[in-house]
């Protein structure tokens, strides 16, 4: 008899187990769907920016990008390869991307511009591709 109960309680045991893993998985489930769709969906083309409404390191960047430089960076003019499918979509190597310097940051930082070929278009993210915005150098 001894046995049998002990079987027993091992089986409710079981079973309780696997519903609070399922209950676990599920609330897990939920709470990590959000955050995925959410990263998905949180890279933008938020659509225009006024160069003046920018850092005035974005004007300097764009001016060695017109003067061809010198560039701070080794990593300046490489081909921006449009990963996140942010921007509009175009052929490889369209797109090229130049830091725009962040002062006090021992690092390059989170600020870049990336133009389109031959200077076209000039877009700025401030947040490292998450977003970005077409920028109005007229205004």
């Amino acid at each position: 008899m001894t046995v049998s109960r002990q079987t027993g309680d091992m089986s409710r045991t079981l079973r309780a187990w696997k519903s609070r893993a399922a209950a676990v998985t599920a609330v897990a489930l939920m709470t990590l769907a959000p955050l995925a769709v959410t990263t998905e969906a949180h890279a933008t083309v938020s659509g225009t920016v006024c160069l003046s409404a920018l850092p005035p390191e974005a004007g300097d960047t764009l001016d060695l990008i017109a003067s061809d430089g010198p560039f701070p960076y080794s990593q300046d003019g490489v081909v921006f390869r449009n990963s996140e499918r942010v921007l509009p979509s175009q052929f490889s190597g369209y797109y090229h991307e130049y830091t725009v310097v962040t002062p006090g940051s021992r690092t390059r930082g989170a600020r870049r511009i990336v133009t389109g070929q031959g200077n076209q278009e000039d877009y700025y993210t401030g947040d490292h591709y998450a977003t970005f915005s077409l920028i109005d150098q007229g205004c």
